[in-house]
């Protein structure tokens, strides 16, 4: 399905050798970018892999429009480089960045299609701007309707159409000049929990069907969980992390990151978490977080097999992302005995659990 476009001769600058692979679309190297004293980006590098989802969230100033307008050549940066399918974009005069454009479709939080246009003609604007003979672009926007579910509505204005419509129909639009890698600003963020599933189903579809490089922009983990290969998580202009979604998932390193999770990992109840002092108390509470093999098995049975003594599960539970199961399990360890405790603490740590104490509770919870 991809097209590729190749600009003059005149205007190619040499690739250095070795400085992009192939099979990756896109490469940041140490980007940055100042306004005034605020530092958007501040030596980000990261790469984005040709047919992969790559989710970069981060809270609202964190650097995302900034790098998102970089990598499409509306904003210039301060020094770092850009490649776009092995090609340096950054220092590119706007007629060269026009063939580039063409390579990387845009999908909007807000949609921003011309009301004034039906369905057909608002999927088919980019190649008119290109200008594409009308057959061509009719043939090419009925073939993308027909993709998003739409083909129906090709004569319809998009006041008539509900939210989740008028994002198909953006990307639609965004997949009209076959391009190489489609950017997802916030995508789905005006969007209802049930249209937000329907139009990631679509993405995922879209990127497992035509093999499509999708870069995801957004400050929601559910996002990411949902569609995401890799995550890259972004905080004041600079990654703080980044991995595969699952292994980030099961064992985030920032506070950053812990705090974006916060919202569909399990956390110790309230009323219990309240209770919580630093000094002995009558239970102590353990986190356990455990990811891949760790979790597949019986890992409490083991553990009351393993080392005799009470314990109890207070909270907790196993969900699965990209496939893997990746557990948070809260449990309360008798304080009277330290040896108990430790042993119960080595054995997780054996299995490749991660051990957190919280603290301890003065009764029973």
């Amino acid at each position: 399905m991809n097209q590729h476009v190749t600009a003059p001769a005149e205007t190619t600058d040499p690739v250095p050798v070795g400085a992009v692979p192939a099979e990756d679309v896109v490469r940041l190297v140490d980007l940055k970018r100042r306004f005034g004293a605020t530092a958007a980006l501040d030596g980000v590098s990261l790469t984005v892999r040709k047919g992969e989802i790559l989710g970069i969230i981060g809270r609202s100033g964190a650097g995302k429009s900034t790098l998102i307008r970089c990598l499409n050549g509306l904003e210039r940066p301060d020094s770092g480089a850009v490649f776009i399918e092995g090609r340096e974009i950054s220092r590119l005069s706007e007629r060269d960045l026009q063939p580039l454009r063409r390579r990387i479709g845009m999908v909007f939080q807000h949609f921003n299609l011309l009301s004034a246009k039906t369905v057909e003609e608002n999927v088919a604007l980019p190649l008119k701007i290109e200008g594409r003979p009308r057959a061509e672009r009719l043939a090419r926007a009925a073939e993308l309707l027909q993709l998003v579910g739409l083909s129906e509505k090709a004569e319809a204005y998009p006041a008539s159409l509900s939210g989740g419509q008028k994002q198909r129909v953006g990307i639609a639009r965004a997949l009209a000049a076959r391009p190489a890698l489609l950017l997802s600003d916030e995508a789905t963020s005006a969007l209802d929990p049930e249209t937000t599933r329907s139009i990631l189903a679509l993405l995922k579809d879209i990127n497992s069907r035509l093999g499509l490089t999708i870069l995801l922009i957004t400050h929601e983990m559910e996002v990411i969980r949902s569609i995401a290969d890799r995550v890259t998580v972004i905080d004041a202009g600079r990654i703080v992390e980044e991995g595969a979604v699952w292994q980030v998932f099961a064992n985030p390193k920032s506070e950053i990151t812990r705090s974006l999770l916060g919202g569909i990992r399990p956390q110790l109840p309230p009323e219990i978490a309240s209770r919580l002092a630093a000094g002995e108390g009558v239970e102590t509470i353990l986190r356990i977080d455990v990811a891949g093999e760790a979790a597949r098995g019986a890992l409490l049975s083991d553990l009351a097999a393993a080392v005799p003594g009470p314990f109890r599960l207070v909270h907790g539970g196993v969900d699965h992302v990209q496939q893997q199961p990746v557990g948070t399990l809260f449990v309360a360890v008798p304080g009277a005995d330290a040896g108990h405790l430790a042993r119960v603490t080595a054995f997780l740590k054996d299995r490749d659990a991660r051990v957190e104490v919280l603290g301890h509770v003065a009764g029973s919870v």
